[in-house]
């Protein structure tokens, strides 16, 4: 987990339904809930433009987060988030209370490097990234911000499996707890469609004059 902190300042409100959550919009808030670590639920509002600010944070989404619930800080991480459809507006949001020594399952992003040194790709395939985000379970001190997948061995035609994604001490990734038939594809090098075409033509014997 890196150092950075988040910290969000939020409000209980005893204030429930449709009505009282237009109101809490039209005074720029979203509602939201924070839940989790045996306690009871809380119902919070959180102002809209500082919650839209931290997302532009990718490690915000992966990462345990301060939440000040009228001035007494809780550690939390976000599990839902609701956007309009058709607006760039927040809707609702929850958070995860989370406890020291409890493990916690979340989505951490991928991130893919090394992509240029491959042999694949100086021999002019392309990369695909079948997935770009995992699930892991682990305790929150241990929570990755993301993990990196290493392109930079592989071959023309080659494969990146779940179990050749390196783990932070103490990580676990879910799917992999299923069984080895759950070793997804990560990324995968592959000829492009011209260089099979070029290929093709070159292995052609030459028409007889």
């Amino acid at each position: 987990m890196s150092n950075q902190d988040f910290n969000l300042a939020v409000e209980v409100r005893n204030d429930m339904g449709k009505g009282a959550s237009r109101r809490l919009r039209r005074q720029g808030k979203i509602p939201g809930i924070l839940y989790g670590a045996g306690q009871e639920p809380q119902n919070i509002s959180i102002d809209h433009d500082a919650l839209v600010h931290q997302l532009e944070n990718e490690a915000f989404y992966s990462h345990i987060l301060t939440v000040e619930v009228d001035g007494k800080a809780e550690q939390a991480v976000l599990k839902d988030l609701q956007r309009h459809p058709a607006k760039p507006v927040l809707l609702h949001v929850d958070f995860m209370r989370v406890s020291a020594k409890d493990k916690i399952k979340m989505q951490v992003p991928l991130h893919f490097i090394n992509e240029e040194q491959a042999p694949g790709v100086k021999m002019g395939g392309l990369v695909t990234h079948n997935i770009t985000e995992v699930e892991v379970i682990c305790l929150p001190k241990d929570l990755p911000e993301y993990l990196e997948v290493d392109l930079s061995g592989v071959e023309m035609e080659g494969i990146v499996h779940l179990t050749d994604v390196k783990l932070p001490a103490g990580v676990e990734m879910v799917e992999l707890m299923h069984g080895d038939d759950h070793n997804q594809a990560v990324a995968a090098i592959h000829k492009t469609r011209a260089s099979k075409e070029a290929e093709e033509a070159a292995d052609e014997p030459a028409s007889e004059g």
